[in-house]
């Protein structure tokens, strides 16, 4: 079972525990396991699900703030652009006809803009799970219902 199930009060209990109404589970008619399995499964489900919001929220904060400081280093940088082209065009010009020198120059930038698509393509793919203690705890909690009478080895 997965440790912040077990320390988060869910009721469930190893093998051999006393049940809430202070019998051993092994006198305890089948309706009543069952019953307890039912609610511990979904007591245990919710904290999951609770465990991952409270993951997502925390990591969504972050990303906002860092999302809006690219967005305005991201204005800054086009800004730039604009004038390293301009300057670059005009240092060109000098040689050439000017639609030569600014074609020259949309070259240049569509391929950085191609490496730069294909580098952010190869990280989104290397991009790991968003809760990854959430992922962590769920296979642990598939452990222990595979295995409730023992505990889950970390």
């Amino acid at each position: 079972m997965s440790e912040h199930a077990a320390n988060g009060g869910t009721g469930a209990r190893a093998a051999g525990d006393v049940a809430d109404d202070g019998r051993d589970p092994r006198e305890r008619g089948i309706g009543d396991l069952v019953k307890d399995l039912s609610q511990q499964t979904s007591t245990l489900v919710r904290q999951e699900i609770t465990l991952a919001q409270a993951e997502l929220q925390q990591k969504g904060k972050v990303a906002g703030k860092g999302a809006g400081m690219l967005a305005g280093a991201a204005a800054a940088g086009l800004l730039a652009l604009g004038a390293m082209t301009a300057a670059l065009i005009t240092l060109l010009d000098d040689a050439m006809a000017t639609w030569v020198a600014a074609l020259i120059a949309m070259a240049l930038w569509a391929v950085v803009a191609l490496v730069l698509a294909n580098a952010g393509q190869s990280a989104l793919k290397r991009a790991t799970p968003p809760a990854p203690q959430t992922v962590e705890t769920v296979k642990e909690d598939i452990q222990w219902a595979k295995n409730p009478s023992g505990s889950v080895q970390r």
